[in-house]
Order: structure tokens, then sequence, then C-alpha cells
């Protein structure tokens, strides 16, 4: 376990429990698992120390990823990647890795989520009066 996953999920953590939301049971989606942001590859990702760090909470973690491949992440970490995401669904959203599609959904990343939710922006995809945290 790296610090930096465990910083993310307790920083998020903290967020979700200030707005009296629960953890335990949560729904957060992640967006992104590559290494780095428009590149296929899976090698050397943080991304799943912050999902396993997650599930230790008790969390239940969508993780979204249009550049990765479904079968190489379920084979290689046990993440079944969801193909899209559902509207409306989620406590939290983090945004992990800055792929352009990513970039693109900017204005409606928070679709995502409750309407009570938490949005951390890891890679300032977003203006800063867009999220909740940043790293």
């Amino acid at each position: 376990m790296t610090a930096m996953g465990a910083y993310v999920a307790s920083q998020l953590v903290k967020a979700l429990i200030k707005r009296r939301m629960h953890v335990d049971g949560a729904r957060i989606l992640i967006m992104g698992l590559t290494f780095k942001e428009n590149c296929p590859d899976l090698r050397n990702t943080r991304v799943i120390d912050i999902v396993r760090e997650l599930a230790d909470y008790n969390a239940n973690v969508d993780v979204h990823d249009p550049w990765a491949s479904a079968e190489e992440a379920l084979h290689e970490y046990g993440v079944s990647l969801v193909a899209e995401p559902e509207p409306g669904a989620y406590d939290a959203i983090i945004l992990a890795v800055a792929h352009d599609q990513f970039r693109e959904l900017a204005a409606s990343v928070r679709d995502f989520g409750k309407e009570q939710h938490v949005l951390y922006d890891l890679k300032y995809v977003l203006r800063p009066d867009q999220s909740d945290l940043r790293l």
C-alpha cells in the first residue's frame, strides 16, 4: 500500500463524514485506472491503491476507464471496469486520470453523483470551483 493511496482515501472519507454521509456501503466512482492519461497501460498504476484502500472502508467502488482493457484490469488487479457509470448513483467521484474524455465531460462529471456527493479531482481536470477536493 502506498502512502498516496491511503492519503487520498482518508481525505475522501473525512469529506464524506463531514457531510454526515455514510462511508460504509458508499458508492464511489473512480474515473481512470491507467498509469497515465490517454494511454492503455495499466502497469504500475497507483490508482489500484486507492481502489483497495476504499474497499477496506467497505465502500462499493466502481472504476470507469475508456482507455483500459477490461480483461487486463480484471486479470491484473481483480477490478471489473464499468463501461458506463450510472448517472445520479454515486456518493463520491474521484477523477484519478486526466484522460481527454474526462476533460470533455468536465461540465457533467457531477451528473454521476447523487444529490449530495463529494467530487475529488486528483489531476486538476476541473477548475478549483468545480470540485470539492483537490490533491
